[in-house]
């Protein structure tokens, strides 16, 4: 979405990039967050049947590790992925905020298109084991709003020039991403680690 969402893009099709990126962001977070509601609400169920505190922070180090493996090793281990990526139909059939708001919505849900990481789905198992769907939620809309808002980089695409320099320094900062990547998933491990230990 980010090269095709940009205003050199919008305005080839007539439509206007804030208000296309606006409904995308929007979207990001609602589908961000309703997933996560959703998986926190069913993630009661583990609640009660048990899964409390020791045992979930020891789900969750072993979430991370596995999350960490498939992350840091590259790509020797691949993801189990859905292969469906948005409808790009629906950017000549709609206007700019429907399309926008359509694939906001499935790119903030995570789980609706392609994965490219295992942070997608440590995310959502956290949601899950959260047992609450208002935890659950603010998980999921923070996740869909970081999404949505990594539209805004494509902002300064004005010309195909532009385009062009955008794809290189998305394809520069790759190994940066990565590494922020793994750092996260650090952090979850080791935040649970300290809840394993003081308990």
């Amino acid at each position: 979405m980010l090269s095709s969402i940009t205003p050199l893009g919008e305005r080839g099709r007539s439509q206007r990039w804030w208000l296309t990126a606006s409904a995308y962001i929007l979207g990001s977070a609602v589908g961000g967050a309703a997933v996560g509601a959703l998986l926190g609400l069913l993630g009661g169920l583990l609640r009660s049947a048990g899964l409390r505190g020791v045992g979930l922070a020891a789900l969750v180090v072993v979430l991370g590790v596995v999350a960490l493996v498939f992350d840091g090793a590259g790509p020797r281990f691949r993801l189990p992925r859905y292969g469906r990526q948005v409808n790009e139909d629906w950017m000549s059939s709609y206007r700019g905020w429907v399309y926008g708001l359509g694939y906001g919505v499935q790119l903030g849900a995570g789980l609706t298109t392609i994965v490219t990481s295992a942070l997608v789905y440590l995310v959502f198992a956290l949601c899950l084991l959260s047992g609450s769907w208002t935890a659950g939620a603010l998980l999921g809309v923070t996740f869909g709003a970081s999404r949505g808002l990594a539209l805004l980089t494509a902002r300064s695409v004005h010309d195909p020039a532009s385009l062009v320099a955008f794809h290189q320094r998305l394809q520069a900062l790759a190994p940066v991403a990565r590494g922020l990547t793994v750092a996260a998933e650090v952090v979850v491990i080791g935040v649970a680690l300290g809840l394993l230990v003081s308990a």
